[in-house]
């Protein structure tokens, strides 16, 4: 995957819109941030990943999800781009952004989508 792919699939739902974090191209609904693609290019700083989570996620797949000492007391996993796979990334980014959208716009995407 790429940022590119994330933004493909993270603008096609409502609220959704592209800015920047730390000068590195972000993903922001309701102008809070959903995912940031980090410094080194190819890592997704991905937010709302609970720690146990987080752990568990490092754990299976070492070589696609990581974190540093900088993230390391928050809720956040970084995921190499470059070996993950759209049925690992989707899921995580689609569960944050019900986090961030109205509830109008989880009650639309969810119509759309039944």
């Amino acid at each position: 995957m790429t940022f590119d792919d994330v933004r493909h699939i993270a603008l096609a739902w409502p609220e959704v819109e592209d800015g920047t974090s730390y000068g590195t191209p972000a993903l922001k609904v309701r102008k809070k941030m959903l995912a940031r693609l980090k410094e080194d290019g190819d890592s997704l700083v991905m937010q709302g990943v609970p720690l146990d989570e987080r752990d568990m996620l490092i754990e299976s797949q070492p070589r696609v999800f990581y974190f540093t000492d900088h993230y390391r007391d928050y809720p956040i996993v970084l995921i190499r781009l470059s070996k993950a796979k759209r049925a690992t990334v989707e899921p995580l980014l689609r569960r944050h952004w019900r986090t961030l959208a109205s509830k109008k716009a989880v009650k639309e995407l969810d119509a759309q989508e039944a």
